[in-house]
């Protein structure tokens, strides 16, 4: 048995240097939900409610596709249409939050319903969560999914030199490092698709960090407990800086980074490294624009008030980016 360890650790060494690799599956964690999030923000917010608008009667769904299978492993997604479209439409690909290690794509499907009713064909994807396999998994998986977008882009009429990535808080993370990695080798994805692009052509960040390593953010701290972004990466940020600054899409923005659109929590660490992003994207010439709500909690655009200024605003940049005459 001992001689058996000794030939794996040989055989994934190669692997190691490069990223934290997977976990024996444990349960999932169920922490951060809509209800838990609003009950939090209820103490400070009494007024808000949940975002629940009714389901637009101009749409369909398609629901639980599995869109790959990884170390037979299912990967699911939610795919949301006009009813009665014939042309090519913009794709957007939703990426929930939770730290890497909880939350649902669930909880953005009235986001993606009402998206799809201003014309877009929008997607909530399931990504591997940090108790199932570390970073980069999440990554590998949902540029898979942007692949099968393209792969089945005749089928749901996706325009598939049209597609935005959408990500809130972890998600917003994923969302600009996806966007800012295409054609990366070090992110080649789960195996499926492979012959198809995972390049997006817009970004939107509703308060995910844009880099680690940096001195807005707060991430990384295992004072008290083991943060999210250790128990994701596998090692803390003095272990493993490399993997740390790796995942931060600050260290990638160039001349091929798409527009970006930040919307943001008046929680100034939630979107640590944004004004550098900013700086590179002007110094490139590349647009973007920011929206931030003050006096919110950081689960905020799950919540009314603040549910349709945010799909405004989604709507407002992916129509100037995707629709301008």
């Amino acid at each position: 048995m001992k001689a058996v360890w000794m030939v794996l650790g040989l055989l994934s060494l190669s692997v190691f240097k490069t990223s934290a690799q997977t976990l024996e599956a444990g349960p999932r964690d169920t922490s951060f939900t809509t209800y838990s999030a609003y009950k939090s923000a209820l103490k400070k917010y009494p007024n808000i409610t949940i975002a629940n608008p009714p389901v637009p009667a101009t749409i369909t769904s398609t629901i639980n596709l599995v869109y790959c299978t990884v170390n037979n492993r299912q990967l699911h997604l939610d795919i949301f249409y006009p009813a009665t479209n014939k042309a090519l439409l913009p794709g957007v690909l939703i990426i929930h939050g939770g730290g890497w290690r909880s939350g649902d794509r669930s909880q953005h499907v009235p986001l993606a319903q009402q998206l799809a009713a201003k014309g877009y064909v929008t997607i909530t994807a399931e990504y591997r969560l940090s108790t199932e396999a570390l970073y980069p998994a999440a990554v590998n998986d949902l540029k898979t999914a942007l692949k099968w977008m393209r792969a089945n882009a005749k089928v749901y009429h996706i325009d598939p030199d049209k597609i935005a990535v959408w990500g809130f808080s972890a998600g917003g993370q994923l969302a600009t490092l996806i966007g800012t990695t295409a054609g990366d080798k070090t992110f080649a994805g789960d195996g499926c698709y492979d012959t198809y692009s995972d390049k997006v052509q817009a970004i939107v960040d509703a308060d995910g960090t844009l880099a680690f390593i940096h001195p807005e953010s707060g991430e990384g701290d295992d004072s008290k407990h083991k943060s999210a972004g250790t128990l994701w990466f596998g090692a803390s940020k003095t272990e493993r800086p490399d993997l740390w600054n790796e995942a931060g899409a600050l260290n990638h923005v160039s001349k091929t980074t798409p527009p970006v659109a930040f919307i943001n929590s008046s929680v100034d660490r939630m979107h640590a490294g944004r004004r550098d992003f900013i700086r590179k994207l002007d110094s490139l010439h590349i647009y973007s624009e920011v929206h931030t709500f003050p006096d919110t909690p950081h689960p905020f655009l799950l919540f009314n008030p603040w549910f349709e200024p945010v799909l405004n605003y989604t709507t407002a940049f992916l129509d100037k980016i995707f629709k301008k005459q």
